[in-house]
């Protein structure tokens, strides 16, 4: 039964596959994630973007947009699982004015395509690394910003590419991330990876814990299915995803972005970052890092920042470590704390560099 299953669900990945690169296909997902909002912050930026082509060794084509001035200080933002570029248009419209900001969809999200290599922390790292070199000058630090899996990826870069780090960064900001355990931490469904529990007493059968085999759980976590519209995908992302207090265009938003997805993208992603190790990358940020968690956050709690802080006190590395009162997506439903925090980490790596230059100017 469990092969037959399997096999099934093997033939749906391989039909979704083919559909998911059709133009028609293609222009849906793009309008799910450029819609217009009564919340003016969740639109498209005002300020002009232009287009950087990167292609990846193995032939993945990554969509890349510039906004803001060019002779301006660079703010390089990483989105996280099932996301885009415009999962970042409260900060691109906060940010574009004063900032050179650039933003990518990670490969097989957005416009990006997947490439022929497996997804891993390899071509998450190595992706970072080709658009960094295609959007920096030689001598230039920028600040990066990685969102969930996007704080996975500045990990990965650093685990794989150390010697990039100062080369660079001027500083770093991970935010609702980890950089392991995932797998066995992440409590947004607790049923599929977790012992069964009523009233918050665990649930046992002759002594041992009942839970969901572990082969049927990852079947539906992985899955390449698309996620549909309507009010119950609407009602499990504001409470598991977001917070009950979350608006309308807040959940909106966010929806039509994590729908706009391809699936296969999707399931290869989550079943790469689940057994990640990225803890040796934490340890080669040797740049200024702040650390921000969610109070709420049930896709990766707050716990799973922890080892991430520790490690950055024990290098020195530690700039800051702030907690937000909501879920998962901090910069959506807490924009104007996470905006405040990134325009801190902004001025204070302008400043150093300024006086680094005035110093080495005497």
């Amino acid at each position: 039964m469990l092969a037959k299953s399997m096999m099934t669900l093997a033939a749906a990945r391989t039909m979704v596959s083919h559909l998911e690169t059709g133009a028609l296909t293609a222009q849906f997902r793009a309008g799910l994630r450029t819609r217009s909002f009564a919340t003016a912050k969740f639109n498209a930026p005002t300020a002009e973007h232009r287009v950087v082509p990167v292609h990846t060794a193995d032939g993945a084509q990554l969509r890349v947009h510039v906004y803001g001035p060019d002779t301006a200080p660079t703010l390089v933002l990483i989105h996280g699982w099932a996301c885009s570029i415009e999962y970042w248009y409260p900060q691109i419209n906060a940010f574009a004015g004063e900032y050179r900001v650039v933003s990518y969809d990670q490969r097989g999200h957005g416009a990006s395509t997947l490439g022929t290599s497996t997804v891993s922390e390899h071509t998450l790292a190595d992706d970072l690394s080709a658009v960094l070199d295609a959007t920096l000058r030689d001598d230039e630090l920028a600040v990066l910003a990685g969102h969930s899996m996007g704080g996975l990826t500045i990990q990965a870069w650093a685990k794989h590419h150390p010697e990039q780090v100062s080369r660079r960064a001027s500083a770093v900001l991970l935010a609702n991330t980890a950089n392991a355990g995932i797998r066995g931490e992440t409590d947004m469904l607790p049923l599929l990876n977790k012992q069964l529990t009523l009233a918050q007493y665990p649930v046992t059968l002759l002594g041992a814990p009942v839970r969901m085999p572990q082969q049927v759980s990852e079947s539906l976590l992985f899955s390449p299915l698309p996620i549909p519209g309507g009010w119950l995908t609407q009602q499990v992302l504001r409470t598991r995803i977001l917070t009950p207090e979350a608006t309308a265009d807040e959940v909106d938003f966010a929806m039509g972005i994590i729908r706009s997805c391809r699936p296969t993208a999707r399931g290869r992603h989550a079943a790469a970052m689940a057994d990640m190790d990225l803890s040796a990358g934490t340890a080669n940020l040797n740049v200024p890092t702040t650390v921000i968690a969610g109070a709420k956050d049930r896709l990766l709690p707050q716990r799973l920042s922890r080892p991430i802080v520790d490690t950055l006190r024990r290098t020195g590395h530690l700039a800051d470590f702030h907690v937000l009162p909501h879920g998962h997506l901090g910069n959506v439903e807490d924009t104007d704390a996470f905006n405040t925090v990134l325009h801190q980490i902004l001025r204070d790596s302008t400043n150093s560099r300024a006086t680094s230059g005035n110093v080495a100017a005497r």
